[in-house]
């Protein structure tokens, strides 16, 4: 049964006995400048150096950004002994050599999003992490945003039923370059791993491990994923119906419908957002929810630096709302849709060709 009021989220408010751990970054692109800012400005993370092929880079973004120091190359970084941890903000296809360069070093690291190309390489950056005793996690900054703890208690709480849908999109228009890093396979490339995989982790927190999943979708001419419909088939019955592009801005909006209630999130869903909740009967009251921390766009990012630290202080070496099986569990999804995208695509253009 819906709620008269809301839940408070539960926050990762920084200063709150998390230690403050001494970063750095891999990897200068525009990510990188907007997490070292949201740092800044909302937590009690130390960010000491950056690291780039380029010299000239670096001390762009050191300058920037506000970072002390500079270095050429990855090993040069993780030869420091005042880095704890390491945000790795790469192009994926280079996310898991980094990662297990890091992991070797002893640091800790925060991988942006796809934590790797496919589910193989993720249990490999895994293995050597749970072997190391260092923490690794996937900068998924969505599942530490105040909304998805929202989300989290009014499902823990019964409050929507039985979850029956989870419906989520994300697109957007890139212009088509061949150049560009989401039409180049080799750089791990395509819709799926670097926006659809949005859509995933959500339905994924909500709805857990799918038991089938149904992709059909088309490809570029640079042999990457353009855009994909999944449907997702849980034991549960319920399904999750996702859709992702790099042809087209969609509304980028979710929402989970159950036998009492339902959630909706205004787009953009993945960043902070508000949302509103009714119940499952005609005319139900619309109660509305807005973040109460003022802590807004890519600002957000730093909830997950605080999280991070926090786990680390508890002595953890993943994170307990976005665990390593779950991050691999949904690149098997990507891995299999893909394929099936593939597949249909190849099987299309031999036909074509008879």
């Amino acid at each position: 049964m819906i709620p008269t009021v809301l839940p408070d989220p539960d926050v990762f408010t920084a200063g709150t006995g998390e230690p403050s751990l001494r970063w750095g970054i891999v990897g200068p692109g525009w990510i990188a400048g907007a997490f070292v800012d949201a740092l800044h400005r909302h937590t009690t993370q130390q960010v000491v150096a950056v690291a780039s092929r380029s010299q000239d880079r670096a001390e762009s973004f050191a300058s920037e950004h506000g970072v002390e120091h500079t270095v050429v190359g990855v090993e040069a970084l993780l030869a420091r002994s005042d880095i704890d941890v390491v945000y790795i903000a790469t192009p994926q296809s280079e996310h898991a050599t980094v990662a297990l360069a890091a992991i070797a070093a002893g640091k800790h690291v925060l991988v942006e999003k796809p934590f790797t190309v496919t589910a193989d390489e993720a249990r490999t950056v895994a293995a050597a992490a749970r072997a190391a005793g260092v923490l690794a996690m996937e900068a998924m900054w969505s599942r530490y945003l105040p909304q998805a703890s929202v989300i989290r208690k009014l499902i823990a709480d019964g409050a929507l039923g039985t979850v029956q849908s989870v419906l989520a999109d994300h697109g957007q228009a890139i212009p088509f370059s061949p150049d560009h890093r989401l039409f180049r396979p080799e750089l791990g490339g395509g819709a799926l791993l670097d926006l659809g995989i949005y859509t995933l982790q959500f339905a994924s927190m909500v709805l857990g491990n799918p038991s089938t999943v149904t992709a059909r979708g088309t490809m570029t001419d640079t042999g990457v994923d353009a855009a994909a419909t999944l449907i997702l088939d849980h034991e549960s019955g319920a399904q999750a119906a996702l859709f992702t592009t790099i042809l087209a801005r969609t509304p980028m909006a979710a929402s989970i419908a159950g036998t009492e209630g339902t959630i909706v999130l205004d787009g953009v869903f993945y960043a902070p957002t508000t949302l509103k909740v009714w119940g499952a009967e005609h005319g139900s009251t619309v109660l509305h929810w807005a973040d109460p921390t003022g802590v807004q766009g890519f600002d957000a990012l730093s909830w997950e630096a605080t999280a991070l630290a926090r786990f680390v202080g508890d002595g953890r070496t993943e994170s307990p709302l976005h665990t390593i099986d779950e991050t691999v569990a949904v690149l098997e999804t990507i891995d299999t849709a893909r394929a099936q995208i593939a597949d249909a695509h190849d099987r299309a253009l031999a036909e074509a060709a008879r």
